[in-house]
């Protein structure tokens, strides 16, 4: 979606706040003891109370918000997991709210976890900075995976290179696709008004993620995975971050 007014900023901006306001709503729910399923009913309650409709389950997917725990990068379905002392969880937010898309998400701790755990979280948080502020109306789109990468080699971690941003607004999905490397190919300039789904995924050594059995899940076998995402506004100076 390219932006043409102010109330398209006024109405995206919305539909920001709520996606917002559930993500912190289930990060802050994040506990040993409590179920993949609890966390997806506090989202589901958040957008429910401000009328906006989950993305999710217009795909197809059977809940309302996607919950992703240790080895899972993307996708996860909330159900009885019990999460555990040590465990990296991720909640990813999508809705439309009076036609308008937003898409967000986070990573976090349960409890006490491992020092390399805690430098995977601090390095994708970082990555998704970095991306968010090369994303300026007339640079190339492939300086946003260019960003993370280097800010991924920082930390000594490998970025997924199967998953990736989008452009988003008027659906979840639009064009262009934000690869977390950088896509030398890729002739794309950026431009004023573009709104985009910006959101690297760095693991503790996988490359790629592959689907599981269930048909949505996407895992990273032997590693495990963090991911933060914005939806943001593209313009000649810093983002409007939809999301934060």
């Amino acid at each position: 979606m390219t932006v043409e007014s102010d109330n398209d900023v006024v109405g995206l901006q919305r539909a920001g706040r709520v996606v917002a306001e559930a993500r912190e709503a289930m990060l802050a729910a994040v506990a040993p003891g409590v179920t993949t399923a609890e966390l997806d009913a506090i989202g589901r309650g958040v957008l429910a109370r401000h009328g906006a409709n989950p993305a999710p389950p217009t795909r197809g997917f059977p809940a309302a918000t996607c919950i992703s725990v240790n080895d899972e990068a993307a996708h996860g379905i909330p159900g009885r997991r019990v999460l555990a002392d040590g465990d990296l969880v991720n909640v990813d937010v999508s809705a439309e709210l009076d036609g308008y898309w937003a898409d967000t998400g986070a990573s976090r701790g349960v409890g006490t976890i491992a020092p390399d755990d805690a430098r995977l979280l601090t390095a994708t948080r970082l990555a998704n900075r970095d991306a968010v502020a090369a994303a300026r109306a007339g640079r190339p789109l492939r300086h946003i995976g260019r960003a993370v990468e280097r800010c991924a080699r920082r930390g000594g971690f490998p970025v997924l290179r199967n998953l990736q941003g989008h452009g988003t607004g008027r659906d979840l999905w639009e064009p262009p696709s934000v690869p977390g490397v950088e896509a030398d190919a890729d002739r794309t300039v950026l431009w004023e008004g573009l709104v985009l789904a910006i959101e690297p995924f760095l693991t503790t050594g996988a490359t790629w993620a592959h689907e599981a059995a269930d048909g949505w899940t996407l895992r990273t076998p032997g590693h495990r995975s963090a991911q933060f995402e914005h939806t943001v506004i593209v313009t000649r100076g810093a983002p409007i971050v939809l999301t934060a």
